[in-house]
């Protein structure tokens, strides 16, 4: 069996290890300590935002991200359907609905005409949606611009999804900083990592504050424990954040990597019959988090992205299809949905390939050479 080829793993860059051991050294193994505090501010230099509060997850962040804006049972929340359910699931913790929103063909993220249209109509209804959570997926920035001129209009408060796009820009700005709070996330297989672990980010310093103090237990100024709202264990360790000091060191370089994995594979495979990746349009940069791919079946004589996953699979090497709208998954089946087929379209014909930033020039090879097979 050859040597495992991963989609996304964990790239250390060697002083996250020198953290750890401050941590260690200074006792500061509990959360919070130093190292949460460095790395809020490593994050807010990094991305402009004036605020940040290092969570446990980015589910975290956008569960804390909802009850800021006040979601709670029954309230409706428009969500990109084509995302991972994270972006959702926290919709529910609130006992609130979700309202799912089909995807766009330029960007794969939430059309904006789509957007209106389900806005009117839950208004329409009765039922003005209590925020819009847009995801930019796979780190492609999604067309904010009009996301956020749809949301003004209703006056309707933008949580941004970035978990997926830190160290993506649209218009030069960092994503996760153009709505009223973003989210981030350090999970194992993003282009950084805290092993798990996120991050809120925003404009409102009161609101960021209200989030940390909701996170630590919504513990409340007194020498007892005192308790005043209902609390969540959600603030980052020490630990988790001193690695995240260590790979904020070398995100500008994993970005570069990633985009050079993705360079590579259209280099290397664009020619093939039926073969299509997703471009960047003009104004916007991605840190190509997960390089992806469309396989047209007709195109391709019958070789489908199910295909080419599997022939990955026999050798060893991970390959995924593109995440399944929310709006078909089992757990989602009630909720509302604004759909035009983009998204399920997207699940049937796309492919997320090997994208670390550790990929050796001899793995991205293998992995071409066995495609590149399948056209012989």
């Amino acid at each position: 069996m050859n040597e495992k080829i991963w989609l996304s793993s964990p790239h250390m860059g060697g002083q996250e290890l020198e953290y750890v051991k401050d941590a260690f050294q200074s006792n500061w193994i509990a959360p919070l300590g130093p190292n949460v505090d460095g790395f809020e501010e490593d994050l807010a230099k990094y991305t402009g935002s004036p605020f940040v509060a290092a969570l446990s997850a980015g589910t975290a962040a956008l569960h804390l991200a909802l009850i800021l804006l006040d979601v709670k049972q029954g309230d409706e929340v428009l969500c990109q359907s084509m995302t991972f359910s994270a972006s959702a699931n926290p919709i529910a913790y609130q006992g609130a609905i979700p309202v799912f929103v089909d995807s766009e063909k330029e960007t794969w993220n939430m059309d904006p005409v789509l957007l209106e249209e389900a806005i009117k109509d839950r208004m329409a209804k009765g039922k003005k949606p209590k925020a819009i959570i847009p995801v930019h997926l796979y780190g492609m920035p999604a067309k904010m611009t009009e996301i956020l001129a749809i949301a003004a209009k209703y006056e309707i408060p933008v949580i941004e999804d970035a978990a997926e796009a830190l160290g993506s820009l649209y218009q030069g700005k960092a994503c996760g900083t153009l709505g009223e709070t973003g989210i981030l996330s350090f999970n194992g297989n993003k282009i950084i990592t805290t092993s798990g672990g996120g991050a809120l980010i925003g404009r409102n310093g009161d609101q960021i504050k209200k989030a940390r103090f909701l996170a630590t237990q919504a513990r409340d100024n007194a020498p007892h424990y005192e308790h005043t709202h209902i609390g969540y264990n959600y603030r980052m360790s020490n630990i988790c954040a001193g690695i995240g000091r260590g790979q904020m060191l070398v995100l500008n370089d994993r970005v570069e990597q990633r985009r050079r994995n993705f360079d590579y594979y259209v280099k290397e495979l664009a020619g093939l019959p039926g073969i299509t990746f997703l471009q960047e349009p003009e104004g916007s940069f991605s840190n190509r988090w997960l390089t992806t791919v469309l396989v047209n079946k007709e195109a391709t004589g019958g070789i489908s992205r199910e295909t080419i996953r599997q022939a990955l699979e026999k050798e060893n090497i991970e390959s995924r299809p593109l995440w399944k709208p929310m709006h078909i998954q089992p757990v989602f089946s009630g909720a509302p949905a604004y759909v035009n087929g983009v998204s399920e379209k997207l699940f049937d014909d796309g492919l997320c390939l090997p994208s670390g930033s550790n990929l050796t020039i001899q793995q991205l090879e293998s992995i071409v050479i066995n495609i590149k097979k399948l056209w012989d």
